[in-house]
């Protein structure tokens, strides 16, 4: 199994399944063995990262479009309850000294180094070539240290049976999962993802996606031109995902 210089942590998706079988010492005399799902990476584009730019200024409080074209892309439902899935939620925002309020939606910030990734003892929480964090269900145990070491409350545990499935989305009963960018989308050459096409869709364009390493892009030229930030900037976790105007 190939491994980067990142601490040994980062491998691309396609090096996985290369490998076939993953075989991970747990513990002492403990071995768990995996046989890796067969996936499509031939929308890998060299050199690209991908990411997202969100100007909370054009979000309003009252739309949740995102979330909802999020849910229905991947099949997971929120109904309330403290175990649903979050892939994408909205959180409203409030400066005390101010009283400026914004909202932004907040998800996966597919960190270039993620802690989900650092931590994690079976190498199903991996990133991809292109900057996309995934979690691979085959391998994920459950054990849920991804969703301890995540800065963003990004990460969700299936507690319940799965059903109906999107074939776009594996899920599974027992392990952890969170926003994929839209990876299927981005694979086959969509070049959107969900989120960004509901967002348009409403008229707000608060939502950009793109290639952060490509400076002709439409994000590349906007954080060129435009101040932005990284939510807790101070990790210096270096985020796929920014916002302007909070």
């Amino acid at each position: 199994m190939k491994k980067t210089s990142e601490n040994g942590a980062e491998r691309s998706r396609r090096d996985f399944l290369k490998a076939g079988a993953a075989a991970v010492t747990l513990a002492p005399g403990v071995t768990l063995m995996a046989l890796a799902a067969p996936a499509s990476a031939d929308g890998l584009k060299p050199g690209a990262r991908w990411g997202l730019l969100i100007d909370s200024s054009k979000c309003p409080e009252d739309c949740s479009a995102c979330v909802s074209a999020c849910s229905n892309e991947h099949g997971w439902e929120n109904n309330g309850l403290d175990t649903d899935p979050q892939w994408i939620r909205k959180v409203n925002l409030k400066n005390k000294q101010t009283g400026r309020a914004s909202s932004l939606p907040v998800m996966c910030q597919h960190c270039e180094k993620p802690p989900c990734v650092d931590v994690c003892p079976t190498g199903a929480s991996f990133k991809r070539e292109d900057g996309i964090v995934l979690v691979d269900r085959h391998i994920c145990i459950g054990c849920r240290y991804c969703m301890m070491a995540c800065p963003y409350k990004a990460r969700s545990f299936v507690h319940e049976p799965v059903t109906g499935q999107k074939h776009t989305t594996p899920r599974g009963n027992g392990t952890v999962e969170a926003c994929n960018l839209c990876v299927h989308k981005i694979d086959r050459g969509d070049g959107t993802t969900a989120c960004v096409e509901a967002c348009s869709a409403t008229g707000n364009n608060a939502m950009i996606f793109g290639d952060l390493n490509d400076p002709e892009s439409e994000i590349a030229q906007a954080l060129l031109n435009y101040p932005s930030t990284e939510l807790r900037g101070d990790l210096q976790l270096n985020l796929g995902v920014r916002y302007s105007n909070i």
